[in-house]
């Protein structure tokens, strides 16, 4: 029943996206069920993330095991062959490691986990799967994996805002390093080539994932008493939340600025955020809960959970859509909403990159890396504590 179950999963991956047959073959080798202990068989396989340890009055577990597909992309974006050494970042339920243990049978896997627990139970499960050669330390992620290195391949399996001096140390040049990097309050899945004093990139996918323990450069913002509505940004970035909490406080209607975009149901249009944060810095994330939208404190976002939003002083614009109807292919037009004395400013400014999205909706910016201090290629520059992001299209 399980191998039955485990390989329906892989089809319905390989039905979505191209999986390469290494990844296919660990996917459909490794069991995933046994490093989910009593959860139902059925469960263990369905595309969705599974919660292993919560994280008590926070709004996201400590660890979880990751939806399939994203493993699967991730897997691929990582390119590892079978003599590479490997490290990971985040050990979770130990199913990635074992999976990385099935591509590189001739080369060597070390995963970390900062959390005792996470890490006895993926060195548990790994040993009852018959991977007792996984090394598993109960570490720091941020400090990696020193005893093993240098590695040909680096995995982060946490959500990384910053990438810290010591994972360039124990990765190879011409190396790769695949994480889930954090800015302007969206979460990518970036590849990145080695070279020299360069990280190079050649893919970004969107993702979603755990933030990694230890980097606070990231903030959230109340904009309202009960909390209800809040703005997420980079430390670097200048928000007033009691100005644009003032703001919002008003009641007066948003200034709605329609763009010539139009999507359609089932089309995905992240790619607006991603093109605004490539020449942008006022770029952040608006969240609205469900209680918000109820009580219409403001016009509803595109997604209410996480739409991109430009912040100055205190004023604001973000990422709306509407159903017109007039197009049957494409129903739904792009737009800005927008708040305070730079409302206009600010909404026309978020038009005009959903317009530049529009050109070319599936380009993706080129990323290169540096470490802090160093100086950096020509493309706009988000600098963090040890690291320089520059991105270019």
């Amino acid at each position: 029943m399980a191998d039955q179950l485990r390989n329906r999963l892989v089809d319905e991956i390989l039905a979505e996206r191209r999986v390469p047959a290494d990844v296919e073959r660990a996917m459909r080798t490794v069991p995933r069920d046994a490093f989910l202990p009593g959860l139902k068989l059925e469960n263990a396989y369905t595309d969705q993330a599974v919660t292993i340890k919560d994280n008590p009055g926070k709004p996201l577990p400590l660890s979880c095991a990751s939806v399939p597909s994203v493993v699967a992309m991730m897997l691929e974006q990582l390119g590892a062959r079978a003599a590479d050494d490997v490290l990971e970042i985040g050990a979770g339920t130990g199913y990635n490691a074992a999976l990385l243990a099935e591509i590189v049978d001739r080369g060597s896997v070390t995963t970390v986990d900062i959390d005792s627990d996470v890490a006895l139970h993926a060195r548990t499960r790994l040993n009852a799967t018959g991977y007792e050669h996984v090394t598993v330390i109960e570490r720091d992620g941020l400090l990696g994996g020193p005893e093993n290195a240098p590695y040909d391949r680096i995995i982060a399996t946490v959500g990384v805002w910053d990438i810290p001096t010591t994972w360039w140390d124990q990765l190879n040049d011409g190396g790769r390093l695949v994480l889930p990097l954090r800015w302007r309050g969206q979460t990518r899945s970036v590849a990145l080539t080695r070279r020299g004093h360069e990280l190079l990139s050649d893919g970004m996918e969107l993702c979603g994932f755990v933030p990694i323990i230890g980097q606070s450069g990231e903030k959230t913002s109340p904009l309202n008493t009960d909390d209800t509505i809040r703005v997420h940004h980079d430390e670097d970035q200048n928000v007033d939340p009691d100005g644009l909490t003032a703001t919002l406080q008003t009641g007066k209607p948003a200034l709605e600025v329609p763009s010539a975009q139009r999507v359609g149901g089932q089309e995905p249009f992240d790619g607006v955020w991603l093109r605004a944060t490539a020449g942008d810095d006022r770029v952040c994330r608006l969240e609205v809960t469900p209680k918000a939208l109820e009580q219409e404190l403001l016009r509803r976002p595109a997604i209410p959970v996480r739409s991109p939003v430009l912040v100055e002083g205190n004023s604001l614009a973000y990422l709306t859509i509407t159903r017109e109807g007039t197009d049957g292919e494409r129903p739904f037009r792009l737009g800005a909403a927008a708040y305070g004395p730079q409302a206009e400013e600010l909404a026309r400014d978020l038009v005009t990159h959903i317009d530049a999205w529009g050109v070319d909706r599936l380009a993706v910016p080129r990323m290169t890396v540096t470490p802090a201090g160093c100086t950096s290629t020509a493309g706009h520059v988000i600098s963090k504590p040890e690291s320089r992001i520059t991105l270019t299209y």
